[in-house]
């Protein structure tokens, strides 16, 4: 089976960090990690499945970039008020869910038969 190894190794960082997030949520007072910590443990998995969906569809491909650049945006906005105690930039959060919903509404639409499904090599 054909794979996209990116988002293989994107998956397997995503369920590190995430992890990795929710000890420190578990050690700490400050309160970004435990919403850090799920959303990368939901998108880990998500990201195993990508791989695959992502040689068969360009969308799907794009859709996980989509993914990829929303999670950056949101998580890396959150994880430096914890540890900078400023924003990555204004408005990064809010650009990383809006990214995050477009990802995952990218990815729905792949379900659609009028979306390429041609190989992405």
């Amino acid at each position: 089976m054909d794979i996209n190894r990116a988002f293989v190794g994107l998956g397997g960082l995503f369920g590190a960090a995430g992890i990795a997030a929710y000890a420190a949520a578990a050690h700490s007072a400050s309160g970004h990690m435990a919403t850090i910590a799920p959303i990368l443990s939901i998108h880990a998995p998500a990201f195993l499945a990508l791989a695959i969906l992502a040689r068969m569809s360009k969308a799907a491909y794009f859709g996980g970039l989509v993914l990829v650049l929303g999670l950056l945006f949101f998580i890396g906005d959150l994880a430096a008020r914890d540890y900078t105690g400023d924003r990555l930039f204004a408005f990064a959060a809010p650009l990383g869910g809006s990214l995050l919903i477009l990802g995952w509404l990218i990815v729905a639409a792949t379900a659609f038969r009028g979306l390429d499904f041609k190989s992405q090599r």
